[in-house]
């Protein structure tokens, strides 16, 4: 199990009052374009002080007479500040040069009268594994992939788009989404290098979906979009205080995302607020004939409100299955699960143990020979489509070595290796694979879910308290996590704050049955409105 859980898992004041300096003493740092027009007066404008604020907050500004343009030049100028100096966040691996001019058109829209929805004029932030038909680059954090621009939009980006959300830049990431070594460190990239936790910064933002996390958390953004394949949005987002959500696999599309797992993959919400990742999920969901999965018969959200369901007595009658295994764990995330159990029964819920880990543990190594077959199908297909400079996955490998000290001065490819190595989706040993990991995972998730007459969603810890970053040695867990089974299963799963350790944000995460985002997202936000766990960052150095 040791290979599968390590490819899975993969500032003081003084950094503060640097990250105040005047903008022209941080803005050198910063070539994108879209800094060329940042205002000269000071960081923080108080009129635009966009810290924790919400999509609700924002649309109430942008309503009073705030522009587009202005809020996307305060969050501009926070990242400047944050992300480039001061504590040096590095969650941006690229800034969008077209954002003030997409933003001055949106503010023409809003002054003829036309809303788009709830993210008009909104700036989002979107990973760099999601295509872009626009200047920016989509390289998935590789060197190998550096120069290359899609041709057009990925589907998720057009849904953006349509919606009036402005794509404020992409954000660094584990280099090939965490699939590249055994002995990798989330939040790295050859292109983009480490990025940090901004609740402690020698601290990991977790991978694969680490920019997203950190930027997210540290409002650099609105919102921002990740991707998982397991335990990619789950896992930053407890790491980083947010609340992510997986959905179901097929109910985002994965057209134009460079991948990892057909069965696995998805993109998703990932904010400081449930309310936020709902609304950010209702303008990412929805069909396209490009993703058969999107407009199967099974799925029933077509440009669903995930926020209809959200109220604050939404626990009243619930009942809940809690990993016991997770109940008993002696960590620092055992112990605040069993207080947030004690919080979910305040609210009116009934809360019953349930074992979903023990039964999937047979999978063993299944799940990681599955991706290894679907990372070379699926990466081979994407890169014959592009103009990228490596056409396959043994191009990737051949580049890699050739330019060892900048592409892999940490750690090496031997997963990529090990992926070049497999022979096709037709294999046998794949399927067989792939039956024993889809059966096994949804037998477990189902019989917990039907158990005890029916249950709302199973509780668990997601992930434990960040690791430090150790470039040497690699990433190592944490305490319990639960990212896997509804991973393998693809169904939803919704993770949020349930307190800290020294600092350090652990979540909670409620998995449900397929299709079921909204009804877990209402349970997330009965349970965030009774705790109000959420709390910016600190940028502390250490912890202590």
């Amino acid at each position: 199990m040791m290979q599968r859980r390590q490819f899975l898992q993969q500032s003081t004041q003084a950094a503060l009052a640097s990250a105040l300096l005047p903008l022209a003493a941080t803005a050198a740092t910063l070539p994108d374009a879209a800094l060329a027009e940042l205002p000269s007066n000071a960081i923080f404008d108080k009129e635009v002080d966009v810290i924790e604020l919400t999509i609700n907050d924002l649309q109430k500004m942008l309503q009073d007479g705030l522009t587009s343009r202005r809020l996307c030049q305060a969050y501009l100028s926070r990242i400047a500040a944050i992300d480039k100096a001061g504590p040096g966040l590095n969650a941006i691996i690229e800034l969008n040069p077209d954002a003030l001019r997409i933003a001055d058109d949106l503010d023409k829209e809003r002054k003829a009268g036309k809303l788009r929805g709830p993210l008009h004029g909104i700036p989002v932030l979107i990973k760099d594994n999601i295509d872009t038909g626009d200047q920016m680059q989509t390289t998935a954090g590789a060197l190998a992939m550096a120069g290359h621009h899609a041709a057009q939009d990925a589907h998720v980006a057009k849904q953006l788009r349509a919606a009036g959300a402005i794509i404020l830049g992409k954000t660094n990431l584990s280099e090939w989404a965490n699939f590249r070594s055994t002995h990798s460190v989330s939040g790295w990239s050859s292109r983009g290098g480490q990025t940090h936790n901004p609740n402690v910064i020698d601290r990991t933002p977790s991978g694969s979906s680490a920019g997203s996390g950190a930027a997210a958390s540290a409002s650099l953004c609105a919102v921002a979009v990740g991707t998982e394949t397991n335990g990619s949005i789950v896992s930053p987002s407890s790491c980083n205080g947010l609340v992510g959500l997986k959905p179901t696999v097929g109910l985002v599309s994965r057209t134009g995302i460079i991948p990892i797992s057909a069965t696995q993959d998805t993109a998703g919400p990932m904010a400081r607020s449930v309310r936020d990742a709902a609304i950010l999920l209702g303008a990412l969901a929805g069909p396209d004939p490009a993703d058969a999965v999107t407009v199967s018969a099974r799925n029933p959200a077509k440009a669903a409100d995930y926020t209809r369901l959200l109220r604050p007595d939404a626990l009243k009658g619930q009942k809940l299955g809690v990993e016991k295994s997770h109940l008993a764990s002696q960590t620092a995330g055992g112990e605040l699960l069993r207080q947030a159990v004690a919080a979910l029964k305040a609210q009116g819920a009934t809360v019953v143990e349930v074992d979903v880990r023990t039964p999937t543990q047979p999978i063993g190594e299944a799940e990681f020979d599955v991706l290894l077959y679907e990372f070379k199908d699926g990466v081979n297909k994407y890169l014959a489509g592009t103009k990228a400079p490596v056409k396959t996955l043994a191009d990737v490998i051949a580049f890699n070595k050739a330019n060892a000290a900048k592409a892999m001065p940490y750690f090496q490819q031997e997963i990529l290796e090990q992926a070049e190595k497999t022979d096709g989706l037709t294999s046998d040993k794949y399927k067989t694979a792939l039956r024993k990991v889809v059966d096994i995972s949804r037998a477990a998730l189902d019989a917990a879910l039907k158990s005890n007459g029916g249950l709302a969603a199973v509780v668990g810890i997601t992930t434990g308290p960040a690791a430090c970053i150790d470039l040497v040695n690699g990433e190592y867990g944490t305490g319990p996590g639960y990212a896997g089974a509804a991973a393998m299963a693809g169904y939803p799963h919704l993770t949020l704050p349930m307190g800290y350790v020294h600092g350090l944000p652990i979540g909670i995460s409620f998995v449900g049955a397929p299709y079921k985002e909204a009804e877990l997202l209402a349970l997330g936000y009965a349970y965030e409105q009774a705790t109000k766990h959420r709390r910016a960052p600190e940028y502390k150095a250490v912890v202590g």
